[in-house]
Formats: structure tokens, C-alpha cells, sequence
């Protein structure tokens, strides 16, 4: 796994845990409704730290928080 995908399903993750959809999340965030779909979608595999601290405030969480998944602890090497 990537960044990018581990970045999608954490998104999508924490959705279903709070049970909200992606456009309640981008209402609650202020991120564009592009936005998030191009990420969630596999589109955007880049998502600028920016929006993603946006998307966690929305979530009343922290970036630590964010990142403090099993998704993140075996990425892929990116630079080969």
C-alpha cells in the first residue's frame, strides 16, 4: 500500500466509524466535495497536508490522530 491508498481508506475508515457520508465530511471540513471524491476515488494520490489537517479538523481530530492507524505503519518504500 501507498500513501495515497492508506490516506484513502483512513478517510473512508473514519467515516464509517462516525458514521457520515463523504459530503457531510467535506461540509463539516470545507474541503470540496472534488476534493475528497478525487482522494476516496483513487484520483488524487497526492493529498496536500493541508487538506488533510482540514479534513481532521471537520473530524474534531488531530493529525497525530490521522496517522495513528495500522495503515500507516508498513507503506510501501516510495523512492525506488
Amino acid at each position: 500500500m501507498n500513501i495515497g491508498e492508506a490516506v484513502k481508506e483512513r478517510i473512508i475508515e473514519l467515516c464509517r466509524e462516525r458514521d457520515i457520508s463523504i459530503n457531510k465530511l467535506c461540509n463539516m471540513s470545507g474541503v470540496t466535495q472534488s476534493t475528497v471524491n478525487n482522494i476516496v476515488r483513487g484520483r488524487n494520490n497526492s493529498a496536500t497536508i493541508s487538506t488533510i489537517k482540514k479534513l481532521c479538523d471537520g473530524l474534531g481530530i488531530t493529525i497525530q490522530e490521522f496517522f495513528a492507524s495500522n495503515l500507516f505503519t508498513e507503506l510501501e518504500q516510495e523512492i525506488e
